[in-house]
């Protein structure tokens, strides 16, 4: 008979999940070797210099250049919602597309995130969704499999083949008229957006050109930057698998904290549709709480979420495989069916013959030589040879897991019939007590 629908979910922790991750030796970046005639090829020129020329720059301005507070107030908020227009308008509108956005909301993360200089939103999404379907492979633009520096930002320093990086539809974000103009005329929307409008901010309003360059350009550049490629990198490498082990994308609250909430990386590969990175209140994940405020402000609207029975699946599955890991460590013994098999009579002879220390608990032979009961030496010496089922279990005394734990370590063998023999047992000693409730059974 074919299993019905409750049969077919209830599998073992090996059977709900795939693999574990496992690093793999990945094939070469290039489809040939890189020589000292053709090395130069290899590079992204334009964002190499850009990538590492900036936060160098940053690093001069915060050693020379006073931090005025306006300046600094500018930074932070502009900072965050340049932050913003990444986390919640690049990567979980238009990526991902976890929840609908309204044309204004739509322009602010056009051009907010054109601030961000990371790319224009087209660029952005097409490589993450390849990320997403491709992840840990050969074809993932930022597979960890490479180490934390490519993850991190090393990817965008060379310019690797396009036909090795995986396919990923992004047929929506060509139709989407915003997008189609943001990355036609990225260039100079960044140059205002990113380099030139803060300087003139910071300049015209209160007379900081100079820390308008460091601070609201070089500073905030670099720490937008580096908070981005921190969930290619550190969200891949440092935290825990809760819902799946398969991949190498992991949950951390520091992930998140540098994040504006994407560090719960784990959750997010599971369930990228779900607008939230972190679904506890406990979690930190800003970009959530500003998509339901844009949401109470009616300027974003249908905002998906994973089902919840669906989501504790995950987790209660890579609860049980960690159990089965744990428990693979541990020692139980020999295996029950693996132990020799002996009569009642066979138990006795070892017993009362051969000096064996043995007592029969609920079909299963112990040997209790090596064993000191806490309780004394005579709740375990006049017990040898008997059937101990029933003083185990609360007759006598109702025995701790402990003790049902210490006993996995010393069972020798099993009676034939066990279960027969224990419960005609169990029925005399009941008897006993029934007859003589003063009597005790270990005597």
């Amino acid at each position: 008979m074919p299993p019905n629908d409750t049969d077919i979910y209830k599998r073992t922790a090996s059977e709900s999940i795939k693999p574990p991750f496992v690093k793999q030796i990945i094939p070469p970046m290039f489809d040939s070797p890189t020589t000292w005639q053709n090395w130069y090829t290899r590079i992204a020129w334009i964002q190499a210099i850009f990538l590492i020329a900036t936060p160098l720059i940053a690093l001069y301005g915060i050693l020379t250049t006073e931090l005025k507070i306006k300046t600094l107030v500018f930074y932070l908020s502009y900072g965050n919602i340049n932050g913003l227009c990444i986390t919640a308008g690049y990567h979980r509108f238009w990526a991902h597309r976890s929840y609908m956005a309204s044309v204004p909301l739509k322009l602010l993360y056009a051009i907010g995130g054109a601030g961000a200089a990371e790319g224009s939103a087209y660029w952005w999404s097409r490589g993450h969704r390849a990320h997403h379907r491709w992840t840990d492979t050969d074809k993932d633009p930022y597979s960890a499999q490479r180490g934390f520096f490519f993850s991190h930002f090393g990817w965008m320093l060379v310019n690797r083949p396009r036909h090795r990086i995986g396919y990923a539809d992004v047929s929506d974000l060509k139709a989407d008229p915003i997008v189609a103009f943001q990355h036609k005329y990225y260039t100079q929307l960044a140059l205002v957006m990113a380099i030139f409008g803060p300087i003139l901010v910071c300049g015209l309003g209160w007379g900081d050109f100079r820390g308008g360059f460091f601070y609201a350009f070089a500073v905030r550049v670099t720490t937008i930057h580096h908070s981005t490629f921190f969930v290619n990198s550190l969200a891949h490498f440092l935290g825990e698998d809760t819902y799946d082990n398969h991949h190498s994308p992991r949950d951390h609250w520091l992930t998140a904290f540098l994040t504006l909430g994407e560090g719960y990386h784990n959750f997010h590969h599971q369930f990228p549709q779900d607008y939230r990175n972190a679904i506890l209140y406990t979690q930190y994940d800003p970009t959530k709480w500003f998509i339901k405020s844009m949401e109470f402000l009616g300027l974003a609207y249908e905002l998906k979420t994973f089902p919840t029975n669906e989501i504790e699946k995950g987790k209660i599955q890579m609860i049980e495989f960690k159990l089965e890991v744990a428990k693979q460590k541990l020692k139980y013994g020999t295996p029950i069916d693996e132990l020799p098999v002996y009569t009642w009579e066979e138990f006795q002879a070892l017993v009362h013959k051969y000096d064996r220390q043995w007592i029969l608990i609920e079909g299963i032979l112990y040997d209790m030589e090596s064993f000191e009961h806490p309780g004394g030496e005579k709740y375990i010496t006049t017990a040898f040879g008997k059937d101990m089922t029933t003083a185990f279990n609360g007759g006598i005394y109702n025995h701790s897991n402990g003790a049902r734990n210490l006993l996995t370590m010393l069972r020798v063998g099993v009676l034939v019939n066990g279960v027969e023999v224990m419960a005609e047992s169990i029925e005399k000693e009941v008897e006993d007590l029934t007859l003589y409730p003063t009597k005790n059974i270990l005597a």
